[in-house]
């Protein structure tokens, strides 16, 4: 008798936790609605692709300046995989079982390498974040763990306009020193991210 009540108490208590865990998420997002707003919608003309198309995950956004607060509004809370790809117009970011993220060009204010985002900690420069404005002029960043972090270089190069970037395969593009300033949406890192952390 003392261990069935034993195993329902344990049942119970981790039933509360999973229950304040979502009203927390729920609570999160209401404070965060009015800062995020309507997101950009993805035009039916992205315009001349300029980088290749590269898979990974999406681990999350956060408003920045800060690596740790994560967006709760809609799905953008939602990790999922992802394949991430660079337009004249700005940038697609198509998640399964999720709606894309698209980021205009004009919003873009920075794009580096961290060690991590939204709460995930991995190695060093492991996650590639686009800084963007949203409608709303309020700032995020959003995190992408690419399945082949040597295309990393690419996104954080700057991008001539209208021109395709070479592809990884073509080599010979690495990434800007902080006084390269030939794209506006484009940065080094900022060292934001945590120091420490396990391992992707």
């Amino acid at each position: 008798m003392d261990r069935v009540l034993w195993v329902v108490g344990l049942f119970v208590f981790w039933v509360a936790m999973i229950g304040l865990m979502y009203v927390g998420w729920r609570g999160r997002a209401r404070r965060q609605a009015d800062r995020v707003g309507e997101l950009p919608t993805v035009p039916e003309d992205p315009g001349t692709q300029l980088l290749p198309a590269t898979t990974g995950l999406y681990v999350g956004s956060t408003l920045a300046p800060s690596w740790q607060d994560r967006i709760a509004v809609g799905d953008l809370g939602h990790r999922a995989d992802s394949e991430l790809s660079r337009y004249e117009k700005g940038i697609l970011l198509a998640r399964a079982g999720a709606s894309a993220i698209w980021i205009p060009r004009e919003s873009i204010r920075a794009i580096r390498t961290e060690r991590g985002l939204a709460g995930k900690v991995m190695t060093k420069d492991g996650v590639l974040v686009i800084r963007w404005e949203l409608p709303t002029g309020t700032e995020v960043d959003t995190g992408f763990r690419g399945d082949d972090k040597s295309v990393y270089p690419h996104w954080v190069a700057p991008v001539p306009d209208g021109a395709p970037a070479p592809s990884p395969a073509d080599g010979g593009t690495s990434a800007p020193s902080s006084t390269d300033n030939e794209d506006p949406t484009n940065a080094s890192g900022s060292g934001e991210a945590p120091q420490n952390g396990e391992d992707a």
